[in-house]
């Protein structure tokens, strides 16, 4: 299947295969054009069934595992699809050839991890409050029961909010310096005294960074300013649009 992707260097290793998808290339309508692959969405499930279609062919697969994300710190192994249906987790871990880990955000970070000699992938969605309380450090942890070292873990973010369009009230600060108050060098001050302007793609680098990671990267993308790449969910609040696509990015095990 020909969809439009993002890829990083750091993940082009042998035996894994993964993708940041755009919003291009699906067969959804309205706000949600084209490739929402966002169950929760109030997009016409067909469409989105198609959607993800689509995403799991690109991997030459039936189906792409994803969880039921609450903004948790909870990452999952999974050896298949799920039996009963997605879990609440916002990490998952796989050793499967051929088992699609996926992590959907619109404007949270994705991250994709391969440690492509203990043959051990990982999606994770981590938002502020996921990134905060551990998300990235639940998926390493898997994947280390697993066989992986964290020393050869290679990560990459997908598209996700950048700072210059973040910007948070001060309190939004506080839960953070509140945690490490070294936190406060990812929040630039803001257009008026009580705002700031927060980095997401760099805290989350930061905290794999301290989870052991090997190597990692943020791709660069600013889902908010590209409305013809991504969906955005600050966006469509400040357009007033009432609902807004899903982003997928993937990862697996050839």
């Amino acid at each position: 299947m020909d969809l439009p992707i993002i890829t990083s260097p750091l993940l082009d290793l042998a035996g894994v295969r993964h993708a940041f998808f755009t919003r291009q290339g699906g067969v959804s309508e309205g706000i949600y054009a084209s490739l929402n692959v966002g169950v929760g969405s109030k997009d016409d499930p067909d469409a989105v069934q198609e959607n993800r279609r689509r995403a799991a062919a690109w991997f030459g697969a039936q189906s792409i595992v994803t969880a039921y994300q609450v903004h948790s710190a909870t990452a999952l192994v999974a050896d298949g699809a799920w039996p009963a249906g997605p879990p609440q987790a916002d990490a998952v871990v796989s050793a499967t050839s051929g088992v699609v880990c996926g992590a959907l955000a619109a404007d949270c970070a994705p991250v994709l991890m391969a440690d492509p000699v203990a043959r051990v992938v990982a999606a994770a969605h981590a938002g502020w409050k996921g990134a905060l309380t551990g998300v990235v450090e639940a998926a390493v942890a898997r994947m280390e029961e697993l066989g992986a070292e964290r020393s050869r873990i290679r990560a990459a973010i997908g598209p996700c909010i950048g700072q210059a369009s973040y910007e948070v009230g001060v309190e939004f600060l506080e839960r953070f310096t509140h945690f490490d108050r070294g936190y406060g060098r990812f929040f630039a001050p803001g257009a008026a005294p009580d705002k700031r302007m927060f980095d997401l793609p760099g805290f989350v680098l930061a905290r794999l960074s301290a989870a052991g990671v090997g190597k990692a990267e943020w791709i660069g993308r600013d889902t908010c300013a590209e409305p013809d790449w991504f969906y955005s969910n600050r966006r469509a609040f400040k357009l007033g649009e009432p609902d807004y696509g899903r982003l997928l990015s993937a990862i697996a095990l050839t």
